[in-house]
Parts: C-alpha cells; sequence; structure tokens
C-alpha cells in the first residue's frame, strides 16, 4: 500500500485529507509537529510526504534541507495559504518537488499526488533505516547521523540483510549463509564476529544493534 505522511497541525484539515485519500486507497499517518515527522521518518521512509508550509515548531524549508540531506528521491509536497505563496516557490531551492495552496479541493491535491508518485516510482523501497542508521540501495551507501560512513561489501551486506530483517533475530547460521556463502566464500564462525564487531565500530557502536546471544543479531528501532 502506499504510504503518505502528513505533517500538519490543523486537526480538520488533517482529519479530512486522511480520510478522503484513505478512500483513494493510501494509508496516511498525521504528524501535528516537525519533530513528530521527523521522529516517524528516521523511523521509517513512506512513499511520499506532506508538509504544512507553516508549523508550530518550524517552517518547511528547514524541515525540507533536513529531509534531502537524508532521502534525496523521497516525493515532497509543499501545503500553503496563497499569502505564502512566494516563499513557497523559492523553497523549491531546498528540494520540494510540488505545492498546492490552501484552501484546496481534496481532488486537486490527489491528482498532484498520483502524478508525483507516477513519475517518482518506488522511491520507498530504495531507503532503509533504523535508529540512526540508514541504508541508500541505491547508492549502495550507509549514513549514520547523516554522516557518509565507508564499509566493507560483507558489512553492507550484513547490515542490509539486518535491516531487510528488522525486528526478527537473524542466526548467525542465516547470517553466515546469507552473507558469505551466497557469494561463494566459505568462513568460520568468528569471521561474523570480527564482521559485526568492525561495523559497530564504524556506526559508534548504535544501541539498535542488537547480539542475542547462543543465537545471533536483531536491528530493532528503540521505544
Amino acid at each position: 500500500m502506499t504510504e503518505i505522511y502528513y505533517i500538519e497541525d490543523d486537526e480538520n484539515i488533517a482529519s479530512a485529507v486522511k480520510e478522503y485519500l484513505s478512500r483513494k486507497g493510501y494509508e496516511v499517518s498525521i504528524f501535528g509537529t516537525l519533530e513528530s515527522g521527523r521522529k516517524a521518518l528516521l523511523h521509517h521512509i513512506p512513499s511520499i510526504a506532506l508538509i504544512d508550509w507553516n508549523m508550530p515548531d518550524g517552517e518547511g524549508n528547514s524541515f525540507c534541507r533536513w529531509i534531502r540531506s537524508n532521502w534525496k528521491d523521497l516525493p515532497l509536497i509543499f501545503l500553503t495559504v496563497r499569502d505564502d505563496t512566494c516563499d513557497i516557490v523559492s523553497g523549491f531551492a531546498y528540494g520540494a518537488d510540488d505545492y498546492v495552496t490552501k484552501p484546496f479541493e481534496l481532488e486537486v491535491l490527489y491528482s498532484r499526488i498520483h502524478a508525483l508518485l507516477r513519475r517518482a516510482g518506488n522511491v520507498q523501497s530504495s531507503y532503509l533505516s533504523c535508529g540512526s542508521i540508514s541504508i541508500d540501495k541505491d547508492r549502495l551507501a550507509v549514513f549514520c547521523d547523516k554522516e557518509e560512513i565507508t564499509v566493507s561489501q560483507a558489512e553492507y551486506q550484513l547490515l542490509l540483510y539486518l535491516m531487510e530483517n528488522k525486528g526478527k533475530t537473524v542466526t548467525r547460521e542465516r547470517l553466515l549463509a546469507q552473507v558469505w556463502d551466497n557469494n561463494g566464500y566459505y568462513v568460520n564462525d568468528n569471521t561474523l564476529t570480527v564482521t559485526v564487531k568492525r561495523l559497530r565500530e564504524k556506526l559508534h557502536h548504535p544501541s539498535c544493534l542488537k547480539t542475542i546471544r547462543s543465537f545471533g543479531y536483531r536491528l530493532e528501532d528503540g521505544i
């Protein structure tokens, strides 16, 4: 299902948009502050984000810059009152893809979302994240707190597999088979231990990477 994050502090508008888009088959999550939207994005990447320009804890341009520094291809639409249109247009320098002025017809918003998603393709599947760690699968890049981290092929494949199975305990045997044996490299159990140790060090010992003693490892978001 197509997922939409809607950053909007007006509960009436947010409720109407969510109800309408839900009938169109979209899954809509509402966030009343930029900070709550930021936390949600660090946990999971949606198909598209709708951002109200004026929020209680800031403006959409700074939020858009932060998104673009982490997920350069995530589709973004600004929503704004007509008096802010000039600011919105200049805000495209920060990477928004489109804007819709308030008050707007729900059909118009839907058509803009549909058109942007059609152009962008399935961007959501390109990004994986857990806590402060994220992976850009298109670029084969790993980031920790916005900093790109240089990792080996084995470290990347290990992290990717744990990300793809986030929330599940992956056994040591499964990781050895997936990361090494599938590539034709037969190694001993200590290789996995050393690789995890080096990856932890490069990622500044993230709390989301758990060792499940006697079984394996698990990536899980913090509560």
